[in-house]
């Protein structure tokens, strides 16, 4: 279950980090606007926009990658709650879509990783020893 709940964390940490490269760099660009269904006037009047959604995507995934290396379940889990929010939030009130895309994948990790024993870490022997 570790191995799997570590994938998908990765996989909704790369996820987006794909959603900052595109709302950051491609969004006015014929690319982004395929893939967000936008006009060149639509997309060039939402850049200063999508650039600051893309950062805020950038954080999450940022945060996700911080739980993976340190190995912190608080971090990921902490994360994930926000990818889930986030996602629920946009899928609401921009695109019901992204309830799938979004929310749902975070959702799997989240259970995922808490599905994954919790170890305990610390001090074992708690005699002082100078």
């Amino acid at each position: 279950m570790k191995v799997i709940a570590t994938l998908l964390t990765a996989l909704v940490a790369i996820e987006h980090f794909g959603i900052l490269v595109l709302e950051m760099f491609y969004w006015n660009h014929p690319l982004g606007q395929k893939i967000f269904a936008m006009t060149p006037e639509m997309s060039a009047a939402t850049a200063l926009l999508a650039m600051n959604q893309g950062l805020y995507n950038g954080f999450l995934a940022a945060g996700l990658f911080w739980g993976l290396l340190s190995g912190r379940r608080d971090v990921k889990i902490f994360f994930l709650l926000c990818v889930v929010a986030a996602g629920i939030f946009a899928g609401l009130t921009v695109k019901t879509s992204i309830l799938l895309t979004q929310a749902l994948p975070a959702f799997i990790a989240l259970i995922c990783v808490f599905l994954v024993p919790q170890t305990r870490k610390g001090i074992k022997n708690m005699d002082y020893q100078p």
